[in-house]
């Protein structure tokens, strides 16, 4: 590549620096201590810059990015506002293992700590919430910086890293030297598992009667997913999978075994219950599935595979852990292990399945969440991509999304965040533009990000949004209908917005679904138009999602329906 050696600014200097590390596109939003970055952009055409309406859609969109190719998103921030509306969405992307790298302007060098204009300390700020993080204090610093920044972001746990640079070092002139090799002393990501331990975790699987597969965001994060087929076909093991384990295994694959958890399928936190072996597959054993970890897979030994060993022991005492890049791991595991048939325990979780009909939608006239999400999933094939927001919405496409491809279910996890839904999706389309990507979203949520729908038609991203509007915060709804002795408070909204008119201001189509017998044409419609669609589900208000474990509770605790 040309500029090797060159005299360039440190904006340029950046420039040159995302190129090397394959960027195409970075969602981001200017201001004063990063107007010289934005200066030199249009020398760089290779680098699409997306202008988003709020710094958090930024933040979001670079993670569905990310999370959707395998790539690292990127977003560009300014100082002080600008930096601090990125910390939702570093933290969405710390707490699910999103590779993202932010870079956010400075005020220059001599205003450092002086409370100058729009200055706040945001590697201070974003510690808890970034893998790593920099103060860049020199333009000669900005390459080496960059490529560790990258290298730290994609390589073992992924995660965001931020970079910070003052004004002034982004105008300064530096001679540009790109490092090829990245040198970390005390940075080793794991490769391979040690062989003891592979060995270890081979001899339990061997003498395990009723093994299980939890399969986590590890799968997906390290493209594994043919590996864990291979694995679980050859040892006949079902497979669990968590919240962000969604695609890594055909919903409709005779193995999978659904999601357990708080709001998991029934049979499948049963089946984790009935257990002698849970091989923890990329899984961090999240308290919404273990709720009460004393009581929580009692009568099962723990084989736990991890790239992270800070989650070894963390959460859930493990028996045996193989501390690895699960792909590489896994093709270490399945050649130790015999082919086998565990027929007796693969029809105890078939005789689970069919005792525990978590799948079952009740009978009304009324239009459900579930009903919405169900013909979504049958009119796609569960092809293309799904994300979601946060609440009950959520749940529903857990359980009812039959995801048919690999890596295309993404949703905020670990925080739980409101509003990720539609920049997420945003990011998801432009990293996947030749798929058809669905929203799903609560009234709640969609409304905290929404100016995105601004970004979302003028860059013309075909994205799908399925609104399941019940007017009230469904998930806050429920709990207290079911723990706070009905003390509704704060639930419910009276002034939400016409959302197909709210779409049409926009420029986007709109279209309105009141009634069961209209859903599969209004998804067929809104899939058949050739740019983004805002869909207004108008859904029953008083549905609960079931089953539910209370949170801290235990299988015991368990309400498969409403009383």
């Amino acid at each position: 590549m040309g500029n090797e050696g060159s005299e360039l600014s440190g904006a340029q200097i950046v420039c040159e620096s995302l190129i090397r590390e394959g960027v195409d596109v970075v969602f981001g939003l200017p201001g004063g201590a990063i107007l010289p970055l934005y200066g030199v952009l249009s020398q760089y055409p290779e680098i699409r810059h997306i202008l988003v309406r709020h710094e958090q859609g930024g933040a979001h969109a670079a993670d569905g990015y990310a999370r959707s190719t395998g790539k690292v998103g990127v977003a560009f921030a300014t100082s002080g506002p600008g930096a601090t509306n990125l910390i939702t969405g570093l933290a969405t992307a710390m707490m699910d293992s999103a590779p993202v790298v932010a870079i956010t302007g400075q005020v220059g060098r001599a205003a450092i700590g002086r409370d100058a204009f729009q200055e706040t300390d945001i590697t201070g700020a974003t510690l808890p919430v970034t893998k790593h993080n920099y103060l860049v204090m020199r333009a000669a610093d900005i390459a080496w910086t960059m490529r560790e920044a990258f290298h730290i972001a994609r390589t073992g746990r992924p995660g965001p890293v931020l970079v910070d640079i003052p004004k002034d070092v982004f105008q300064e002139m530096a001679e540009f030297n790109w490092p090829e090799e990245v040198d970390l002393p005390g940075y080793h990501p794991p490769g391979d598992g040690a062989i003891e331990d592979v060995k270890a975790a081979a001899k339990l699987i061997e003498e395990a009667e009723r093994p299980v597969i939890l399969a986590g965001h590890g799968v997906l994060i390290s493209k594994a997913w043919d590996e864990l087929r291979e694995f679980a076909e050859k040892a006949e093991i079902p497979v669990i999978t968590t919240l962000l384990g969604i695609s890594s295994l055909p919903s409709k694959h005779r193995l999978n075994a659904g999601m357990p958890g708080m709001h998991g399928h029934a049979y499948a936190s049963l089946a984790l219950d009935e257990a002698d072996l849970i091989i923890a597959a990329g899984a961090r054993f999240d308290d919404r599935i273990t709720g009460d970890t004393k009581r929580f897979a009692l009568r099962s030994k723990k084989i736990h595979i991890d790239v992270d060993p800070a989650e070894i022991d963390k959460n859930v005492k493990a028996n045996v852990a193989v501390i690895g890049d699960l792909k590489a791991v896994l093709n270490q595991l399945t050649p130790e292990i015999s082919q086998n048939t565990h027929t007796e325990w693969v029809r105890r979780i078939e005789h689970l399945k069919a005792e525990h009909p978590s799948m079952k939608i009740r009978e009304t006239d009324e239009m459900l969440g579930q009903h919405v999400v169900k013909t979504i999933s049958d009119v796609t094939g569960g092809r293309g991509q799904m994300v979601t927001g946060v609440g009950l919405h959520q749940m529903w496409a857990a359980q009812f999304w039959q995801s048919a491809e690999p890596n295309n279910w993404h949703t905020s996890g670990g925080l739980g965040t409101m509003g990720f839904e539609v920049p997420a999706a945003m990011g998801v389309q432009v990293g996947n533009p030749d798929s058809v990507v669905w929203s799903v979203a609560g009234d709640g949520g969609f409304q905290m990000t929404m100016s995105e729908l601004a970004t979302i038609k003028e860059n013309n991203l075909p994205v799908k949004f399925a609104i399941l509007n019940n007017n009230m915060l469904g998930m806050i709804t429920q709990w207290q209908d079911l723990f706070y002795d009905r003390g509704f408070y704060a639930n419910a909204y009276t002034g939400n917005p016409d959302f197909v008119k709210l779409a049409e201001a926009f420029g986007i189509k709109g279209l309105r679904c009141t009634s069961q017998d209209d859903l599969e044409a209004t998804v067929r419609e809104a899939m058949e138009h050739d740019g983004p669609v805002v869909v207004d589900f108008v859904i029953s208000a008083e549905e609960n999602v079931y089953p539910m474990i209370p949170a801290g509770e235990s299988i015991e605790q368990l309400i498969e329906e409403p009383a």
